[in-house]
């Protein structure tokens, strides 16, 4: 019997333990790469839902100083526009222009799930509003 080698219990127990390790860390690995694309799926998709909303203000939505809110997706994007005159910190006292025009600025909120600092995107940008301009779209 002395020419049969083999592997001892012990050494079996060893290499399972190893291997279930590897899988754990492997499987770890894999359900956060996961998590990682459905983050981006739905900051996408909130992007695209801001742009949309965004591209709206002048058209379909008044350029008038205010708050509103709404949703998309039955509820799962959930978002706030608040419009407020412009004021540049930099110049002095604004003088009215002339003509009517004046410059407003757009802050929009968008939130999904829980509404965590990662499951929100903020967008601010600056509109010119024109009294009695009228939007003119081409056939």
């Amino acid at each position: 019997m002395r020419g049969q080698r083999g592997y001892t219990l012990i050494e079996v127990i060893v290499a399972f333990a190893v291997l279930g390790i590897a899988l754990m860390l492997l499987l770890g690995t894999l359900s956060n790469g996961t998590r990682q694309v459905r983050w981006a799926a739905d900051s996408g998709r909130a992007a695209l839902h801001a742009r949309s909303l965004l591209d709206g203000v002048g058209i379909d939505v008044p350029i008038v100083a205010g708050r509103s809110t709404g949703e998309f997706e039955d509820g799962r994007y959930r978002w706030s526009l608040a419009i407020t005159p412009f004021v540049d910190p930099e110049l002095p006292a604004a003088v009215p222009d002339p003509s009517g025009r004046q410059l407003f600025e757009l802050a929009l909120d968008v939130h999904w799930g829980e509404g965590s600092p990662r499951e929100r995107l903020q967008v601010h940008t600056l509109r010119l509003h024109e009294p009695g301009a009228l939007a003119v779209l081409a056939p």
